[in-house]
């Protein structure tokens, strides 16, 4: 039979999706099932690793139903997945040792303290380019091993294996305790502190002062590739790309060359600016990360503003206020009044990210009086989103040589017009949305489908993109700035609530 499709999971925060794409990168068939969000205390967030594999196994079979395709017809299957998320699971028995703690999670907060004590930042910046933050993975794994009887000594006895989620559906595809590969890719290595952002390696110093094992770390190999072949799901069909979600969205918009940017509008928003080959420093609080690595080719990087919480937001409106029933109807309501009446909301639940890195940061509304209503706060919702874009990008403006002309944007909450066109408002640039706004799944797929050789090179997936929506500038200059004057005093109220046990 031939090769028509090639097949993305896309492993999100809230829902894991099955898109099939043909070769013009258009989607053939979607499915898709959310996972339930644990919260059990203040800060801690978690997801269960053995409901998301279940998942991926019902998922993949309805994809392929709705295309009316078989297995035989899948040149190859790539992988996305959100980030940091760690989970630990039994060597021998391939089930977790608890829950998996998501890239939420704030539980870590008091190591990141200790970190900017001893040994500083510069020790991590110099290694893996990250600063100390609850975001990243080394820190929940050491969590682990203080917190779990005896689980740092079976690690170093190799009876533990440590991955991202890649790296957990991957081993499990590919046979599980009967010889499932147990590797990750350069993009989600470059998000644990543990691997040198130079030589793409697990950093033996990292390792050292974590006290984790190497024994328990995936291989590294790079974004696509043929890694192996699919034992379960879908029998001998190839895995031949990983991509944290956020890298794979930066593949999916084709912005291959340097300087070329995109957003990610979901739970939370990542901004990622294409750097081409060269490791660039940010001065401004933004990370430095592996864009992607196409099989034995030099790394392509990036600098990256990642922001904690946007669509989340969103559902904290909806699910925790109930003013909403629906994510959509906040556009809706947001449009019942003109301007946010003087309110704004800093969304900081899980402390703030880029630029600023402050974990001891919570949530704000500001401004309020009795003349706000749900409308005002519906506004504030919103551009909350857009001032923390705005944030991101000033810093990266001031990182690199050239100011941001185009923003191109994805992910659910480009729906939203409104938002959007805010965003292009205090950005003061063209936003553009693609054709396909799932390009999360669609650059795991791009990835995979070079590497099987389904599509020949990234010319090819350039003439793939189009535009579908654009959105122009149309604010008062002076407006703009008084307005983020406005939102920075409002951040500045959100610091300092979270101190150290024991302080005064």
């Amino acid at each position: 039979m031939v090769a028509r499709y090639v097949l993305s999971i896309d492993q999100g925060t809230n829902s894991t999706r099955c898109i099939l794409f043909d070769h013009h990168g258009r989607m053939v068939s979607v499915a898709q099932r959310v996972h339930q969000q644990h919260f059990p205390r203040p800060g801690w967030v978690e997801h269960d690793a053995v409901e998301i594999w279940r998942n991926l196994q019902r998922l993949v079979p309805v994809a392929l139903s709705d295309a009316g395709a078989g297995a035989d017809e899948v040149a190859a299957v790539g992988i996305a997945n959100q980030r940091e998320t760690t989970v630990l699971w039994d060597r021998r028995t391939g089930v977790p040792l608890d829950r998996a703690i998501v890239w939420q999670d704030t539980r870590t907060a008091s190591l990141v303290d200790d970190l900017r004590q001893r040994p500083g930042e510069e020790f991590f910046l110099e290694r893996c380019s990250l600063p100390p933050s609850t975001y990243f993975s080394a820190l929940r794994i050491r969590w682990l091993f203080d917190h779990v009887s005896g689980l740092e000594q079976r690690a170093k006895d190799g009876e533990v294996l440590f991955g991202t989620m890649e790296s957990w559906l991957i081993w499990n595809l590919t046979g599980g305790v009967n010889g499932g590969l147990h590797i990750t890719d350069a993009t989600n290595a470059s998000r644990t502190m543990l691997m040198n952002i130079r030589t793409l390696t697990w950093d033996e110093e990292l390792l050292a002062f974590f006290g984790v094992p190497r024994t328990m770390l995936p291989e590294i190999r790079s974004s696509a590739e043929r890694y192996g072949e699919a034992r379960s799901v879908l029998p001998g069909v190839g895995i031949t790309a990983a991509l944290g979600d956020q890298q794979a969205a930066l593949f999916g918009q084709t912005c291959f060359s340097p300087g070329e940017a995109k957003c990610t509008y979901g739970t939370g928003s990542f901004l990622l600016l294409n750097t081409g080959t060269d490791v660039v420093r940010s001065r401004h609080g933004l990370l430095t990360t592996v864009a992607y690595q196409i099989g034995d080719r030099p790394p392509v990087y990036a600098l990256e503003g990642s922001i904690a919480v946007t669509g989340s937001l969103v559902q904290w409106f909806r699910d925790r206020l109930g003013l909403i029933s629906s994510a959509p109807e906040i556009e809706t309501l947001a449009l019942t009044v003109e301007d946010n009446g003087g309110c704004y909301i800093v969304p900081a639940f899980s402390g703030l990210f880029a630029p600023r890195w402050r974990s001891d940061a919570r949530g704000v509304i500001v401004g309020l009086t009795s003349y706000i209503t749900k409308g005002h706060l519906a506004r504030a919702v919103l551009e909350a989103t857009g001032w923390q874009t705005r944030e991101v990008v000033d810093a990266m403006n001031a990182d690199s040589s050239v100011a941001l002309k185009q923003l191109k944007v994805d992910g659910g909450m480009t729906a939203d017009n409104l938002l959007m066109q805010f965003v292009a408002d205090v950005l003061d640039v063209p936003v553009v949305r693609p054709m396909v706004a799932e390009t999360v799944s669609l650059g795991a797929a791009y990835a995979a489908g070079l590497a099987a050789g389904y599509w020949p090179d990234l010319e090819v997936l350039r003439r793939n993109w189009h535009r579908a929506a654009q959105w122009m500038p149309d604010m008062d200059p002076g407006r703009r700035e008084a307005e983020y004057d406005n939102w920075q005093r409002a951040v500045e109220r959100s610091l300092g609530w979270m101190r150290p046990p024991g302080s005064p």
